[in-house]
C-alpha cells in the first residue's frame, strides 16, 4: 500500500506542475543594469505575436529609455491601500487572477508589502499568482538572495534589508543575467540613466565603486550559473552511478555563528543542486526555559532562516552532541556535515566528548565529509 499511496502522490504532483505557471527571473548585478527595460522589451515582443500580456507591477524609476518600453503595454490598476495617513499602492494580485492573462510581468521581486496586505512580500503574491497557472516573468538584484546576505554585507558594507529565499529562484524555469561591465554602469549612472543628479555623487561615492561592482558582477554570474547547472541536473537523465550529495548543518545557541553556518551551508547545497538538514542538538541543559528568552527567539528566527533557504529543521534531544550528530548523519544519508569554527563551543563539545573518535570512524565508514566553515 505505501507504493500505491507514493504513486498517487507522484502523480498528484505531475498535475500540479503541468496547471502552475512557468517563471522567469531576470537577475542583474544592482539597479540600472537593465532588468525592468528587457522584461518590457519581452513583453512588447510576446504582444507582438499574440499573446496576452499584462503589467502587474513596474518601477520605471523615471527612467526615460525604460517609460518608452512601457508605452503600449496593457497596464492593470494597482490595489490601493493608506498606511500612517498616505495613500500607497500595491501589486493587485486578485486582479491578476481574476483577469488569468498569459504573461504577467512583476517587478521587484524582493519587495516588501505594507501591512495589511495578503502577504509580506511580494515573492509570496508571484508563487501564488503562479499557483493560479499564470506565467510570470519577474527580477531581482544579487544583493536581494538570503544566503548571500554575509558577502554583499563584506562587499558594500550595506545590511540588505529585503531579501528572497534561494528557494524561489530553485522555482524559477528560467533565470536571465543583464550583464554590464563596470565602466558600462558606471557611465550610465554619470549619464543620469540610473538616479537623479543629486545622488549620483553619494553613489559614486558608496555602492557604485568599481571593486564593489566587479564582485557583485562576479556573484550574479555565478548564481545564474549555478541554476543553469540545476537544470543540467533535474532535466538530463542521471547516471545510475550517481551520488546525490547531502548537507547537514550543526548549529549551536551561538545566533551569529549559526547564521553563517546556514547561509554557507545553503550556498554549497544551492551550487550542488542538493538537499540538506538543519540540525541543532538540544541538551539537558538547554531543555525548556534553561536557555534565556532571547537565544530561544534567536533559535526560532535562524530555524525560520533555514527553512526559507530550503533546509529541513531538525531539533535533537541529545545529552551527547556527536553523537546526536552521527545519528542523524545516518538515518537522512547524509554526504557532508558543515560545522562552524574550530574555536566555537559547539566544536569544542565534540572534541571534548569519547564518543568524538566514533564519529569520526563512522564517518570514514560512511565517506561521509565534513567540512569546517569560517
Amino acid at each position: 500500500m505505501p507504493d500505491k499511496d507514493e504513486s498517487v502522490q507522484h502523480f498528484l504532483e505531475l498535475i500540479r506542475q503541468s496547471r502552475r505557471g512557468k517563471f522567469k527571473v531576470y537577475i542583474g548585478m544592482s539597479a540600472g543594469v537593465g532588468k525592468t527595460y528587457r522584461m518590457l522589451q519581452e513583453a512588447q515582443t510576446l504582444m507582438r505575436n499574440g499573446v496576452d500580456v499584462k503589467i502587474g507591477y513596474i518601477e520605471t524609476h523615471g527612467r526615460a529609455e525604460t517609460e518608452v518600453q512601457l508605452q503600449g503595454l496593457p497596464v492593470l490598476p494597482r490595489r490601493k491601500l493608506f498606511y500612517r495617513g498616505k495613500e500607497l499602492d500595491e501589486l493587485d494580485v486578485q486582479a491578476v487572477i481574476n483577469l488569468h492573462p498569459e504573461v504577467v510581468v512583476i517587478d521587484e521581486l524582493a519587495h516588501t508589502n505594507i501591512e495589511g496586505s495578503k502577504n509580506e512580500k511580494r515573492w509570496q503574491d508571484v508563487m501564488d499568482i503562479l499557483d493560479a497557472g499564470i506565467n510570470v516573468i519577474s527580477a531581482v538584484n544579487i544583493q536581494h538572495i538570503e544566503s548571500l546576505n554575509e558577502e554583499i554585507r563584506n562587499i558594500t558594507g550595506i545590511e540588505v534589508a529585503e531579501r528572497v529565499p534561494d528557494v524561489v529562484l530553485k522555482e524559477a524555469d528560467e533565470v536571465v543575467n543583464i550583464d554590464l561591465t563596470a565602466d558600462e554602469l558606471v557611465t550610465r549612472l554619470k549619464e543620469g540613466k540610473i538616479y537623479a543628479q543629486d545622488k549620483i555623487g553619494i553613489a559614486l561615492q558608496n555602492f557604485f565603486q568599481p571593486e564593489k561592482i566587479l564582485q557583485l558582477r562576479e556573484l550574479a554570474l555565478k548564481e545564474v550559473a549555478s541554476q543553469v547547472e540545476r537544470k543540467i541536473e533535474t532535466e538530463l537523465p542521471r547516471n545510475s552511478n550517481f551520488r546525490s550529495e547531502r548537507f547537514l548543518a550543526c548549529i549551536s545557541s551561538n545566533h551569529e555563528v549559526a547564521r553563517k553556518v546556514i547561509r554557507k551551508t545553503a550556498r554549497l547545497a544551492s551550487y550542488y543542486q542538493s538537499r540538506w538538514v538543519l540540525l541543532y542538538v538540544q541538551t539537558p541543559k538547554e531543555d525548556g526555559d534553561k536557555i534565556g528568552l532571547a537565544e530561544q527567539r534567536h533559535l526560532i528566527n535562524n530555524f525560520k532562516l533555514a527553512m526559507e533557504l530550503g533546509a529541513e529543521v531538525i531539533r535533537e534531544k541529545q545529552s551527547n552532541i556527536a553523537k546526536g550528530i552521527m545519528e542523524v548523519a545516518t538515518r537522512y544519508k547524509v554526504t557532508t556535515i558543515c560545522i562552524g569554527k574550530p574555536h566555537l563551543n559547539l566544536y569544542n563539545i565534540i572534541m571534548s566528548t569519547a564518543v568524538f573518535n566514533q564519529l569520526l570512524t563512522k564517518l570514514a565508514t560512511s565517506d561521509i565529509d565534513v567540512v569546517i566553515l569560517s
